[in-house]
């Protein structure tokens, strides 16, 4: 029975979001880790988390018996049922905004019950079965938990935050455009209007490509902002001329679902890659420091 309590809270998307928690959590405190503090953030963004999904799987359940990657989750097979899962989510969500407002900062709590209302009411009630632009505004529910560590430790919202909601939102569209190829038939069979389904994947592709150079772009700006240091830069410059080659390949690939099912590995690999550099490599760059990376 724990097992399907906790399936119901997508662990995978849980533990997925906590590496972003950690690398804004560690970009903020540069090397001085308050560990109360950092607990009770990873704590508290990991309830609100699994609140958001346990919603998600409610609101979902008919048409998660529709697709195949969601058929056997665990309201669609009755395991747990619609009105327990509602009281089980609101007392997660309720429990983590409390633990941020109280050990963090009311920020932390504040932009974590935004990030909620996004996912869970903009887009899981209204926008992810009615209109294509769902996935732009699902995006900045994803883009929330980085944001959220960083400000737990800052308690403000500076440039610094503004440029982790920006690479974090722009780099979940072409990583959701590419999960939307990869599994077309299941989101055409439940009538999601995603932008493949709707307009296409030639579409999509085009789509991929300037949302992955912005990303690209826009990872730069930590460095460029005074935020991270050149090691970091490195590696976001590499991710971001990898991750471009890959989108401009899907133009001349001959098997769309591979391509994309590979797009999107990368995607995980690269916001990977960017936490953990951010977390270790938070030093106010050097301009003599940069010129070592070019001889």
């Amino acid at each position: 029975m724990i097992k399907q309590y906790l399936l119901v809270t997508k662990p995978g998307i849980i533990f997925g979001n906590l590496v972003s928690v950690i690398g804004g959590f560690f970009l903020a405190s540069k090397g001085s880790l308050d560990i109360p503090l950092f607990l009770a953030t990873i704590t508290g963004v990991s309830l609100v988390i699994a609140s958001g999904c346990a919603f998600n799987n409610y609101i979902d359940r008919d048409i998660d018996c529709i697709m195949e990657r969601t058929k056997n989750r665990v309201l669609v097979r009755g395991l747990i049922s619609a009105k327990v899962t509602l009281i089980y989510a609101t007392i997660l969500g309720l429990t983590g905004f409390a633990l941020l407002w109280f050990m963090a900062n009311p920020l932390a709590s504040l932009l974590a019950l935004l990030g909620f209302i996004v996912y869970v009411g903009l887009y899981s009630l209204w926008l992810k079965r009615s209109s294509v632009y769902g996935t732009l505004v699902g995006s900045l529910s994803g883009a929330a938990p980085p944001v959220i560590g960083y400000c737990a430790v800052t308690n403000q919202f500076d440039m610094a935050a503004l440029i982790l909601l920006l690479i974090f939102s722009l780099w979940q569209m072409p990583h959701s455009y590419a999960i939307a190829i990869f599994r077309f038939k299941d989101y055409q069979s439940a009538s999601i209007p995603v932008l493949p389904v709707k307009y296409g994947i030639s579409v999509t592709k085009n789509h991929i490509l300037r949302y992955v150079v912005a990303f690209a772009i826009m990872t730069l700006m930590l460095t460029l902002s005074g935020y991270a240091g050149y090691s970091y830069f490195v590696v976001a410059a590499l991710i971001g001329v990898g991750w471009s080659a890959m989108a401009i390949a899907g133009f001349k690939t001959q098997n769309d679902q591979v391509w994309a099912k590979k797009l999107f590995i990368f995607s995980i690999v690269a916001i990977t890659a960017l936490s953990v550099m951010m977390s270790v490599d938070f030093t106010t760059p050097d301009p003599a420091q940069f010129l070592t990376y070019l001889e």
